[in-house]
């Protein structure tokens, strides 16, 4: 897609589609008996196609599958890749609480499993090289619980990682987001030990940290670095609902676009679903507008009609 460019900034340098939580179950059972899981993401990469949006690459950010089980990792890589191959995007998964890391590997990152006890037991950390933006999956399940967890080890990786910068910076993807949550219960599942782990980032690269877990989109600061979390593509957490209680609904979901630009990052929220025009403003139109000098556009367009 040809790019106009009408004010001071030039074009991201690259586009990320952040997604979280899809929670697919096997043979496309639904979740809760309720929600189409398959559906809200092949709605979300048809969005994201019709768009002409080129993506640089997609990333997954855990609870990738409801219980862990092989086909439905199976599924949704299928229905990833296959939107991935359009734009020749690179794919990144992230483990959550949900996932299970025996299946997670072989399905999803197709590694040969051949020590069981190191599979269930290693965390699955990765690195990724998106053109000198480097990318790092933290993984912070602990297998038999919701809460988020870093290891000794990860830690030590993590700084000797991070000991040589990159040359467009790191993002951290991880499943568990080390901000606050205003949902009380929600708190009890949240990054354990944060402060160990903001010891290493602080100083570092890391120009911004992605993450899911809380079905709902916010964003806040960690150990200096701006967080952004994707709701979940499968239910959303409802913020209004009455004290004490945590409703998941099927409505308002949404994928994040992260644009990488030279000298900062922005996070766009992206709602999944049909919704109806109110206004709208033709290619024509940008095309004269891109004509204009900056101070002849800014009077054409603020003009009041």
């Amino acid at each position: 897609m040809a790019v106009v460019q009408l004010g001071q900034y030039a074009p991201a340098e690259q586009i990320l589609v952040h997604l979280s939580d899809t929670h697919f179950l096997a043979n496309g059972a639904a979740l809760y008996g309720v929600v189409d899981t398959d559906h809200t993401v092949h709605r979300a990469l048809e969005q994201l196609h019709r768009s002409g949006i080129r993506p640089n690459a997609l990333i997954l950010t855990g609870d990738v599958a409801d219980r862990g089980e092989a086909d439905a990792y199976r599924r949704i890589r299928g229905i990833v890749e296959a939107a991935a191959a359009q734009w020749d995007a690179a794919i990144i998964w992230v483990m959550g609480n949900h996932d299970q890391r025996k299946s997670f590997r072989s399905e999803l990152l197709g590694e040969a499993l051949d020590d069981q006890h190191s599979v269930a037991q290693n965390p699955v950390d990765q690195l990724h090289d998106l053109d000198g933006l480097r990318i790092i999956a933290l993984d912070t399940s602990v297998p038999g619980y919701h809460h988020g967890e870093v290891a000794d080890a990860q830690l030590e990786w993590l700084r000797k990682v991070l000991s040589t910068p990159a040359r467009r910076g790191s993002i951290l993807a991880l499943h568990h987001p080390p901000i606050p949550t205003p949902l009380p219960l929600m708190s009890v599942l949240e990054l354990q030990d944060q402060p160990r782990l903001a010891a290493v980032l602080a100083g570092s690269d890391v120009r911004a940290i992605l993450a899911g877990h809380l079905h709902y989109s916010t964003q806040g600061v960690f150990a200096g670095i701006p967080v952004s979390v994707a709701a979940a593509t499968c239910y959303t957490m409802d913020l209004s609902a009455p004290d004490r209680e945590m409703t998941g609904v099927n409505g308002g979901q949404t994928l994040n676009l992260v644009h990488v630009y030279a000298d900062q990052i922005t996070h766009s929220q992206l709602p999944i679903g049909d919704y109806a025009a109110v206004t709208q403003f033709s290619a024509d139109y940008v095309g004269e507008l891109a004509a204009l000098s900056p101070e002849d556009r800014r009077h054409a367009f603020s003009r009041q009609s």
